[in-house]
């Protein structure tokens, strides 16, 4: 994020009991202080609270320990062979996830969550400012302020319903509880509040004017107005609702959204990364031969073949052959190629996944025919494959669940959120003989578990 690098949030006491370390807690003298936000909030300061929600979801996606990498490693998308830390393999794959470390079992929670508590302090700061547009905001930047705070949130929301699932004790309320902990709420609970951020954030965005009073970051490029952004919104919406098997509902998202079955495959909002001054880059990119983050041996088993007797395109787009490295008795030849550089895009939501929810939208309808048609563009358009033929819900559950295991390889955690959803997690890999199934959920944090206690 060149353009908002430098902002750093300030320190909060949320809703839930939050721990862990991370730079965007640290105080920042030049930037506003919470008092600023709280008080008597200037413009200056909710402008950089505001950007700063991008720091803040961003920050746990692209780490070695982040949520791409450990839900890589749980779905048998990735190994981490780091020899500095084994618990990539005693925990991630062949061990119960404790849940007193943050780095594993503990993670993915704490900053979530307070990233969504510093959106609640945005809109509490919105909500008391005034109107007029050199010390405060105009009607339509409040407007459009309050719909991207709350998109933000839902995406924060996602993360950690995705990664708890139904072992949730997750919280919604996250505006009050500050001196206790907030009611656990259920998986379903969960998503429901999701899907009110989200349309609450559309009412916003469609009366939130021609632009918004602070910068996005380069990953937002053509979705950085308030018009544009929401289509990012429905994008998400689309996704929300194919989780919760809402069909008709996601194909209505989707019509609001930027899908587009004649455009780029890789339209849409990325995760950007630079080495500027303050940012962070991208810890997924990890060159050379004696690499430690590794592709999953099945990425390659698995892959289908082209007509020529070539593998998927998809798959040799994103993973090249490297020497083979052996830790823990696990071995893999296969190194990603899809992150080119530490300061490459991670993608949030792409055209490609997009089309994909509208197949799998239409499968749960029993809509076979469209369901086909997406699916054969993305084989012929990413994958260089040749049509396929769906005759039964079956053959087109098991033919979508392939193409989404390549289309997003190792870019958000899908493969272990879509075979967990649809009860598949044993078919996944178990690489030693005696290992129990995948993870299904990672477990809820022992400061979180003693708070309510």
């Amino acid at each position: 994020m060149k353009t908002i690098g430098r902002f750093v949030l300030a320190s909060v006491v949320s809703v839930t009991v939050l721990w862990g370390c991370s730079d965007l807690t640290e105080p920042d003298f030049n930037n506003p202080s919470i008092t600023e936000v709280t008080e008597d909030p200037t413009r200056p300061a909710i402008i950089s609270v505001a950007t700063g929600l991008l720091i803040g979801t961003r920050v746990d996606a692209a780490r070695t320990n982040g949520y791409i990498s450990l839900l890589g490693i749980i779905g048998r998308e990735s190994y981490n062979f780091d020899g500095a830390d084994p618990r990539f393999v005693t925990q991630m794959l062949s061990g119960p996830l404790t849940n007193n470390a943050p780095r594993f079992g503990g993670n993915l929670w704490a900053s979530p969550y307070r990233n969504i508590q510093n959106a609640n302090l945005l809109l509490d700061a919105v909500d008391q400012i005034g109107t007029d547009p050199t010390a405060g905001f105009s009607a339509t930047e409040k407007e459009a302020i309050r719909g991207f705070a709350k998109t933000i949130q839902a995406l924060d929301f996602l993360t950690v319903v995705n990664t708890r699932d139904t072992n949730c004790g997750c919280a919604i309320d996250t505006q009050d509880g500050i001196f206790e902990p907030a009611p656990e709420a259920t998986k379903s609970e969960v998503f429901a509040h999701i899907v009110s951020l989200l349309d609450e954030a559309k009412n916003h965005l469609e009366s939130g004017g021609g632009s918004f009073p602070f910068p996005l970051s380069p990953g937002f490029a053509g979705f950085d107005s308030p018009s544009s952004f929401l289509t990012f919104n429905r994008a998400l919406k689309a996704r929300v609702d194919v989780y919760m098997m809402n069909y008709n509902q996601a194909l209505q998202s989707l019509g609001e959204s930027f899908i587009n079955a004649g455009g780029s495959l890789d339209l849409g909002v990325y995760q950007a990364y630079s080495t500027g001054p303050g940012d962070i880059t991208n810890e997924l990119f990890d060159p050379g031969e004696t690499r430690n983050i590794r592709a999953h041996p099945s990425v390659a088993t698995d892959a289908e073949l082209k007509t020529n007797g070539s593998p998927d395109d998809r798959f040799t787009r994103k993973v090249q052959t490297i020497s083979p490295r052996t830790f823990l008795d696990l071995t893999s030849d296969l190194g990603f190629q899809l992150y080119a550089s530490n300061q490459a895009s991670v993608p949030i939501i792409r055209n490609e996944e997009l089309i994909l929810l509208r197949a799998e939208a239409n499968i749960g309808l029993g809509n076979l025919g469209p369901a086909e048609a997406d699916i054969n563009l993305i084989r012929a358009t990413s994958g260089g494959l040749p049509a396929v033929t769906l005759s039964t819900a079956q053959q087109a559950l098991d033919q979508l669940l392939y193409e989404k295991q390549y289309s997003l390889l190792f870019e958000g955690g899908h493969r272990w959120i879509d075979m967990r959803r649809y009860g598949r997690l044993d078919q996944l890999p178990l690489d030693m003989p005696g290992w129990p199934p995948p993870h299904p959920a990672f477990p809820i944090p022992i400061a979180e578990v003693n708070a309510r206690n």
